[in-house]
């Protein structure tokens, strides 16, 4: 069985694993068909994941068909499938919440377990989706939609509300998508023109705001003094994240779609007079996995659009380290897995 391994920082290689054993109960086996390349499998490559362990097959952006099944499953081999790749306890207090999302012992595919640069994985039953009528390619964006969407739905921003996405990279074009989706008016803000004039002239979002040192005055000319209703920071970068309290209106919302490392300061009386609330979004839910398939399939989310690059499992080992420093026009990279 192929794989593509990153033994250590800076390094990829095809290697031929063992076949998989099978599936025990409660979880199939599925042959991967399409998988993105996220920020976070760059991170990896780089060496700069901060909870990592070397070696590791990369890859949680996953389309797949089901092949065979454990015990006490029911979805019928040759099934089309997004993968959820967020494997929860099932025990603890945010899955007995409801929130296996943020499950305390959470373990993602890809990160934590190897994942789906892989000819077939294992995954549980309940982490499979159907998607028969997506296109393969489309049903390996749904998860890094859903991370976008899951922010969106955390906001609890009315229709009609003035939105700010902070950084226009994938995840940030994603939560403008949904935002726009609920009927938010949406700005972007990305220190790249390239990817704001992207946002614009492709995705059809109005012009963005370069985050500069007249970013804070550009947010008040926007919206006449008040601040945005609600902003999303999916930058991943701290200064951002702090200077990200400044452009929220009073009564508005934050929602920090990334994580740093970092620890976060903001000024409290400026928090506390706003009376602004602060969210945190992590990962996604089967609810938002399904708010981004129904929204791939009435047209409102342009996949074509998103995916940039393509490569094979195969060439991935030379491309991906490529697309690691030459970003101009990247947005979403898919690998093809599944022979031809």
């Amino acid at each position: 069985m192929k794989a593509v391994l990153c033994p250590q920082p800076g390094r990829l290689e095809i290697v031929d694993r063992a076949p998989l054993p099978a599936p025990p109960a409660g979880w199939v086996s599925v042959a991967v068909s399409h998988v993105g390349i996220c920020g976070t499998d760059y991170h990896i490559f780089a060496g700069k994941h901060p909870f990592l362990e070397y070696p590791r097959v990369m890859g949680h952006e996953i389309s797949a068909t089901v092949i065979a099944n454990g015990s006490g499953t029911v979805i019928a081999p040759g099934t089309p499938v997004v993968v959820n790749p967020y494997l929860s306890c099932g025990t603890c207090i945010a899955c007995r919440r409801g929130k296996p999302n943020c499950c305390t012992a959470i373990k993602v595919l890809g990160v934590h377990t190897d994942g789906a640069f892989c000819e077939e994985i294992l995954v549980p039953e309940s982490n499979l989706y159907p998607a028969p009528d997506l296109t393969p390619e489309a049903a390996a964006t749904v998860e890094f939609l859903a991370i976008g969407a899951h922010a969106v739905r955390r906001s609890t921003a009315a229709a009609g509300s003035r939105a700010l996405i902070i950084g226009a990279g994938p995840i940030g074009l994603g939560t403008a998508i949904f935002s726009r989706i609920a009927g938010h008016a949406v700005t972007l803000m990305d220190t790249s023109r390239e990817r704001l004039e992207f946002a614009t002239d492709r995705l059809g979002f109005g012009p963005g705001i370069v985050a500069d040192q007249n970013a804070r005055q550009h947010v008040a000319e926007r919206t006449d003094g008040d601040g945005f209703d609600v902003v999303f920071d999916a930058t991943g970068y701290g200064g951002s994240m702090e200077a990200a309290f400044g452009h929220v209106a009073h009564g508005g919302t934050l929602v920090f779609v990334s994580v740093v490392k970092d620890d976060i300061r903001f000024s409290d009386p400026e928090f506390h007079k706003r009376e602004m609330t602060l969210v945190g979004s992590r990962n996604a839910t089967r609810e938002d996995f399904d708010h981004v398939v129904s929204s791939i399939r009435s047209g409102q989310v342009p996949v074509g659009t998103l995916i940039t690059h393509r490569t094979t499992i195969d060439a991935v080992v030379e491309d991906l380290p490529r697309w690691a420093s030459e970003k101009s026009g990247l947005v979403k990279a898919i690998v093809r897995i599944a022979a031809a």
